[in-house]
């Protein structure tokens, strides 16, 4: 005989699907204490809830979802892509424009980086495209100082291990030479802290520009820096295959009859 699961979703999937924060960082907070359902604290994410529970984040009542959103934002160099930053450097959050709800980051571009950034208000959102599996490609213009050919390269196509790290196939592509720096397109599909940097300072090349272009099907355009846009609910869910999980189909309205009047006889 097999146990039921029981009714509802794991508490951890409803505190990110509220915005409160990413998966991860919800069952971080569970385990602190900072949660409460129905009065009482717990410290295990392994707690099915539904709309019936009552409960609390930091002694404030859940709030109810939003709609999932995604905006495309242009990060401009020298932000730190966290909430808060023990060093007091800005954040993006601080440069957000004001009216912007609470958002989180998916993935990270670090200080030096520019170029495309996306947030949304919804965990469950921002761990799935963060997903591995996704398999989506993120694109760069990078300018790196030095003179690369495509025997310097190989490596980086081929796969490489920096520091026990292994990072897949690069697909990169050498623009044009200016001087000392060369500007190259390189595509990634994990997107490993630093991942760009480091295997490239492997074949002694060091970067000292890295504009994201692209975040899978999501393009940086011609969106200027620190400039904000929201992606349209069709074109993400689109995207995401989100209509079956987050927007139920509604019964359609029962059509009237209604006698039209035949033209001319107005």
């Amino acid at each position: 005989m097999t146990d039921k699961t029981p009714p509802g979703d794991r508490i951890a999937k409803v505190l990110a699907r509220a915005g409160v924060a990413s998966r991860r960082e919800a069952e971080r907070m569970i385990e602190a204490g900072r949660v409460t359902v129905n009065g009482k604290a717990i410290d295990s994410p392994a707690l099915n809830v539904t709309a019936k529970d009552r409960i609390t984040v930091d002694g404030k009542p859940l709030a109810e979802p939003e709609k999932p959103r995604l905006w495309l934002y242009h990060k401009p160099a020298g932000l730190v892509t966290t909430e808060r930053d023990e060093k007091g450097r800005k954040t993006v959050f601080d440069a957000l424009p004001e009216g912007m709800p609470r958002v989180m980051s998916v993935g990270r571009l670090d200080l030096n980086s520019e170029g495309l950034l996306l947030l949304t208000n919804d965990g469950e959102i921002k761990r799935r495209m963060e997903l591995p599996s996704t398999g989506w490609l993120r694109r760069y213009r990078v300018r790196v100082r030095g003179y690369p050919t495509d025997d310097t390269l190989k490596p980086l196509r081929d796969g490489i291990t920096v520091d026990r790290i292994t990072y897949q196939p690069m697909i990169i592509t050498l623009d044009r030479q200016q001087g000392g720096n060369a500007w190259l397109t390189v595509s990634i599909r994990e997107g490993k802290n630093r991942e760009i940097r480091r295997a490239m300072e492997a074949v002694d090349l060091t970067v000292n520009r890295l504009l994201r272009l692209s975040y899978g099907p999501f393009q940086l355009g011609d969106l200027k820096p620190g400039a904000v846009e929201e992606v349209r609910s069709r074109v993400f869910r689109d995207q995401l295959g989100l209509d079956a999980e987050f927007k139920p189909n509604p019964t359609p309205k029962p059509r009237r009859n209604v006698r039209r009047t035949p033209r001319g006889k107005r």
